[in-house]
């Protein structure tokens, strides 16, 4: 290797990044320390490009369908308009479905609640009835029912609130309740300011496009800086069409419960069919939320009910998880079926929640540039399609 100026400074950034390393491994709580410092210290904005990349999608469309006339790019002024109501509109709907799901679900959920409060209260007259119902129709059992009807009717339930106030005292509930309570407000202040840093950033963010490519130009290499705007451009692409596959697919979900609720005569249709579509905006495993939802609000009313309602879900679950969601989702976003599932599952043990919403646009990216790649070593290399197939 010749010690031109050019391999020298590589051959020092190797050694710099090696004793970087070794420190980095000798100290690894420290650093582990400092890097969750940092990770903290950044959460807030992190929240806010995330919140930004979600809500550019419907202000896009906005943008490009109800203010698409000429008049609204005329002048600098009537642009500016322009973004801002359409930023005004994205955040009034998608607040409006989120207060109008909670209006929907909250009172029906304080009246399960509620019933579940006053069967409590007349739970020491009505087990000892059940189980003498049961004596009656399972004779053989007749003394084992009824030792435990005597059991039920001795015990001490001032004792029992007196064993239950001395744990929450002595155990670490209460510190651990503060904890909970500490994260939750932290959460919420970090979503906050994440909400208004999204805002800046959909206001300007051709302003801040311009200066980031600006700023990439002057350091890397261009051709470098090509390819990544290339592969900005194909992730931005990826997940628009990924939301919008997504949207479509909770709202059949939601209709497909609607309806077959409906021809079963279950209660709360309209409430459980909204909220399953809601909550299956996050892929495959969303559903599942509104079911225990579904299924504890049925209860109340009707327990056989609640329990076909939880084999109807199983089995529209199947059909939307196999059938529908590959289909609707992968072919929006240019993925097979199988990767679709796959790259659900990863993201998922990786980083749950927010790993099923950005597995599938990843994935997707990956697929394309890897499709690319292997598509222009074939050509290069001269082999022949009849070879591949």
């Amino acid at each position: 290797m010749d010690l031109n100026k050019k391999n020298i400074k590589k051959i020092m950034g190797l050694i710099a990044f090696a004793i970087l390393l070794y420190v980095g491994l000798q100290n690894t709580k420290i650093f582990a320390g400092a890097l969750r410092y940092v990770i903290g210290l950044i959460t807030p904005f992190l929240i806010g490009g995330c919140i930004a990349f979600v809500l550019n999608v419907p202000m896009r469309f906005f943008e490009k369908n109800i203010f698409a006339h000429k008049k609204w790019s005329a002048t600098s002024r009537a642009r500016k308009l322009k973004r801002i109501l359409s930023l005004i509109l994205t955040i009034v709907v998608v607040f409006g479905v989120v207060v109008v799901v909670l209006f929907m679900v909250v009172p029906e959920l304080y009246k399960s609640f509620a019933a579940i409060g006053r069967e409590l209260s007349y739970m020491s007259v009505r087990i000892p009835q059940m189980l003498d119902q049961a004596a009656d129709m399972l004779p053989i059992f007749r003394d084992e029912i009824a030792s435990l009807r005597d059991n039920f009717l001795n015990v001490d339930w001032r004792e029992v609130g007196i064993l239950i106030k001395d744990f929450l005292q002595n155990s670490n509930f209460l510190s651990s309740t503060l904890n909970i309570a500490t994260s939750v407000a932290s959460g919420v202040a970090n979503t906050i300011i994440g909400l208004v840093f999204a805002i800046y950033i959909l206001l300007q963010k051709e302003n801040l496009g311009r200066q980031f490519r600006r700023l990439f130009y002057a350091v890397f290499p261009e051709r470098h800086v090509d390819r990544f705007i290339e592969v900005c451009y194909l992730t931005s692409s990826s997940f628009n069409s990924f939301l919008s596959g997504q949207c479509l697919e909770a709202f059949i979900l939601g209709l497909m419960f609607f309806i077959t609720m409906s021809l079963f005569r279950m209660p709360y249709a309209l409430v459980i069919a909204v909220l399953i579509g809601v909550t299956a905006l996050i892929p495959i495993f969303g559903a599942f939320i509104g079911c225990i939802v579904g299924a504890f609000l049925i209860l109340i009313a009707n327990p056989v009910q609640a329990l076909w309602f939880v084999l109807l879900f199983l089995v529209l679950q199947q059909i939307e998880g196999n059938i529908i969601y590959p289909r609707v989702v992968g072919s929006s976003v240019g993925l097979p079926s199988i990767w679709v599932l796959v790259a659900v599952t990863l993201g998922a043990s990786f980083a749950g929640v927010l790993g099923i919403l950005f597995a599938i646009p990843i994935v997707s990216v990956v697929y394309t540039l890897l499709r690319e790649y292997v598509r222009e070593q074939i050509r290069v290399r001269g082999i022949e399609e009849a070879k591949i197939r």
